[in-house]
């Protein structure tokens, strides 16, 4: 991101911000509700409203992606819902992000990709499965993998840990956290949580000091 500002009537939500992640790399931006962290999500993957005023680069490597429409950006993003298909089953869910990415029909490569996800997020087994059949993990985990089946170039995570309890949290946000390492993709993660922070291992940033001032790399 070079100089990348956002403002809504006047007010600066993101000032001047320069910042390089790298692959693997787990940024965090931390900030309280209404402090402009999905606002900023939406800029880098171009659904920013006309309500708000964005400016500066987004170049992955070495791309300028600036310009692109959202469909050409190859940017995840990962919300607080699942957001699964409710008419696939687990396995066309999956399968829907493999054929998304390629005009190839290769079903049997397919099928084995979605059965190598499904082994990886512990769910075996689980391809014919309904959705509404799975618990609140569950389907956070079919979300993460359809997500990183697509191959993003970047993974954006606005704060997919929050709706669930304390225990499941954690486990789920070490998975994710291992997912995107062992991937190698560049994430940034908005959050209100300092336990997302604390895992996530990488810089850290605050939205309340962003608004008001251009932050070197890396300081909280």
């Amino acid at each position: 991101m070079l100089g990348v500002s956002i403002s809504i009537d006047g007010n600066r939500l993101v000032q001047n911000l320069n910042l390089r992640v790298a692959s693997g790399e787990i940024v965090v931006f931390m900030g309280a509700s209404g402090s402009g962290k999905s606002s900023f999500l939406s800029y880098l993957c171009g659904t920013l409203p006309p309500s708000l005023q964005g400016s500066g680069r987004i170049i992955i490597d070495g791309d300028d992606i600036t310009s692109l429409p959202v469909h050409m950006r190859r940017i995840g993003l990962l919300f607080q819902d699942d957001l699964l298909f409710p008419h696939m089953s687990v396995g066309e869910n999956l399968a829907f992000a493999l054929r998304a990415r390629t005009t190839k029909k290769n079903k049997e490569a397919i099928r084995k990709s979605v059965t190598l996800a499904l082994q990886q997020a512990d769910l075996a087994g689980f391809a014919e499965r309904d959705p509404s059949s799975l618990s609140g993990g569950q389907k956070a985990r079919v979300s993460v993998m359809r997500c990183l089946l697509a191959q993003p170039r970047v993974l954006l995570l606005d704060e997919p840990f929050s709706r669930l309890d304390i225990p499941l949290r954690k486990n789920f946000r070490k998975f994710v956290f291992r997912k995107v390492i062992e991937q190698r993709v560049p994430t940034i993660l908005v959050t209100h949580d300092p336990a997302d922070a604390q895992a996530s291992g990488g810089k850290k940033f605050s939205m309340e000091r962003l608004a008001i001032e251009k932050l070197p790399l890396g300081e909280k």
